[in-house]
Formats: structure tokens, sequence, C-alpha cells
């Protein structure tokens, strides 16, 4: 399964994931969720509008300690729970990182946005030592 930036993320209206590469997800049998993330969206939007920090962005930035790569997947486990994609409660490995690619993986009991704090990370698999 693949997670992407919501619509309109980057640029009003469009949507980043290249339909050459939607297609072949697609036809090797993969899924796509794109989906608000989970652990900015409005609260983003309340930061640059008013310079504030809200609490989701604040546990974004905490995740951010390990690297960039920790809080994606957590946010994409987050995301695809919600999206009933995959079971929480059950671990999965989640791998993520940055816009140079993939440089973590954690495996994760994954939970839905609403009972964020039943998240576990069980076990970190990779990640950058240097980020």
């Amino acid at each position: 399964m693949v997670v992407t930036h919501c619509c309109g993320f980057q640029a009003p209206g469009k949507f980043e994931l290249k339909e050459e590469f939607k297609k072949e997800i697609l036809a090797n049998g993969g899924k796509i969720l794109t989906a608000t993330h989970a652990l900015s969206s409005v609260e983003r939007a309340i930061r640059k509008k008013f310079g504030t920090l809200e609490p989701l962005e604040l546990i974004a930035n905490t995740l951010r300690l390990m690297g960039e790569g920790t809080k994606v997947c957590v946010e994409i486990t987050l995301m695809a729970a919600d999206a009933g994609l995959i079971p929480a409660g059950k671990d999965v490995v989640a791998v993520a990182g940055t816009g140079k690619g993939a440089d973590t993986a954690l495996r994760i009991k994954p939970a839905n946005a609403a009972r964020f704090f039943d998240l576990r990370i069980r076990e970190v698999i990779a990640k950058p030592s240097d980020f």
C-alpha cells in the first residue's frame, strides 16, 4: 500500500503522485491512499495564519527528533488505519523518509487517529543516523 500527500499539499488542486506511477502501483495489485495528514492539516493552516503552534504539530515535531521518516511512518500508519486499509492493533511495517527517498522502517502497532496514544512503535528497523 502507498500513502500519498493529500490533493493540494504543494499547490491548490494538484496531486503529487504522477499518473504513470499510480497506474503501475495499481497494475501490480497495490492500493493507494490519498488523505489529509493525520498530524497536521488544519493545525498547519492555523500556524501559517496566526504564527502559533498547535498540539498535533508539537507531536509531529517531537517525532522528528528521530528523523522525518519516523514522523511519516507514524502518520501514514494512522492514516491507513483510519481508512480501514490496515487493522488497528496488528503490527505492520511502515517505510518512509523525505523527498530524497525512504530511509526509515518501523514496526508499529497501529491505532486510529482518535486513539493516537494506543499506537506503539515496537521496533526501529532502520533510520538514518545523521539527519
